[in-house]
């Protein structure tokens, strides 16, 4: 098959993917001062006729070509024109942002956005640097919730003209952009591929940054179509890859690694989620899921162990309020409130030590992993580590 008549197969896709709950999306006129889904050329409501089969879609209603004729650098004419694996100059810089660093893992509900999330925190308020924050799961946007930006409205443009950048928005000193800021969290975004590289293309490069230090991409599990469009798009500085201890976590967290290096993406390290469950009573440490797993899974793919993070109740609660537990805040955490009868009271007399503290050891586990993901963005700048540039995937 000719890829021009895949990219028309693809637009036609566009006749058909189009449901109820895109037209429910939020659409204003271009003059408006918020951004919205027909500004920048993503959504059109799509006009319901009734049949004895149900409803079906009007194919009259227009699909968004513009987006994905904008973004077809994705194919294989921009290896050509960049000259095979190169990064064709700038063209896949973003303005002002030095390093931009892709959390990631194949599998899902393995803690990639609270790990996202509370690394950008630390990169911001622990080491100092501008950061930015960019949520590239469009299905399944964590951003809003984690920062507490559920009802922080839509992003403004930077000027009522057609095709204007978004303005982020920002929570704890972080510039933040996300799907979840431009439609409501009941609606789907029932999209295919193609659809979803351009709204992740929009949000990338339709946002206006300015300067940063670094600029962290939550990625969605798997290794498909935004691991790939991001990769191949964006100059991405690294990769860092969350898993579980399970077999099955570090199963796709192997595939993870694997695409990045097809895709000539730095590893910078893998970090273990959820590492073991600290006993309030007795501070017995539980490896509920398995121990070491992630440990050897890295020596044996030759990436660097950055962090083991235990599974803490405060850090749940901490995503589920919009308060990033990297943030450091004074309260009391899991472990410290013992009681009169002090540790150990009540589980056999057993004083380790680990419960004490448990929130502040998880703020010094998140700083230290911000510090050395930082260490390794740089060291690999001054060596030119990044500077290879991606492989472009046409299967």
């Amino acid at each position: 098959m000719t890829r021009g008549l895949a990219l028309r197969r693809c637009e036609g896709l566009f006749q058909r993917v189009a449901s109820r709950a895109a037209g429910s999306v939020l659409r204003e006129s271009h003059g408006s001062s918020y951004a919205s889904w027909e500004s920048h050329g993503w959504s059109h409501a799509p006009r319901e006729s009734r049949s004895h089969d149900g409803p079906q879609l009007d194919q009259s209603c227009s699909p968004p070509f513009r987006a994905i004729r904008r973004s077809r650098k994705f194919s294989s004419s921009s290896s050509e024109r960049s000259g095979g694996n190169s990064r064709g100059g700038d063209s896949l810089s973003l303005p002002g942002v030095k390093h931009i660093v892709a959390v990631a893992s194949a599998k899902g509900g393995v803690g990639k956005s609270t790990t996202a999330v509370n690394l950008a925190v630390a990169l911001s308020h622990h080491l100092r640097l501008r950061v930015g924050l960019l949520d590239a799961d469009v299905f399944g946007p964590s951003l809003p919730k984690l920062l507490g930006l559920e009802s922080a409205g839509r992003p403004l443009l930077a000027s009522p003209s057609p095709g204007s950048p978004m303005l982020p928005l920002q929570a704890y000193g972080l510039l933040c952009m996300s799907m979840g800021f431009l439609m409501p969290a009941d609606v789907a975004a029932v999209w295919r591929g193609p659809m979803v590289m351009a709204a992740v293309e929009k949000l990338l490069r339709g946002t206006k940054w300015g300067r940063l230090d670094v600029l962290v991409v939550d990625m969605p599990p798997g290794t498909g179509d935004v691991q790939l469009s991001l990769s191949q798009r964006a100059r991405l500085s690294g990769a860092l890859i969350v898993s579980t201890p399970q077999d099955l976590a570090l199963m796709d967290a192997r595939r993870g690694v694997t695409m990045f290096r097809q895709v000539n993406v730095p590893v910078l390290g893998l970090v273990e989620n959820m590492s073991y469950f600290t006993c309030p009573e007795c501070a017995h440490r539980s490896h509920i899921f398995g121990h070491g797993g992630a440990r050897e899974a890295a020596t044996e793919l030759g990436i660097e162990f950055i962090a083991e993070v235990p599974l803490l109740p405060s850090i749940r609660s901490r995503s589920d309020s919009g308060h990033p537990v990297a943030l450091g805040e004074a309260v009391a955490s899991e472990g410290e409130d013992w009681g009169a009868e002090g540790p150990g009271a009540e589980c056999g007399g057993a004083t380790r030590g680990e419960g004490a503290g448990g929130e502040a050891a998880v703020v010094g586990t998140y700083e230290r992993m911000a510090r050395r993901v930082w260490e390794k963005l740089e060291e690999q700048a001054q060596a030119g580590g990044a500077a290879q540039g991606p492989t472009i995937v046409n299967d």
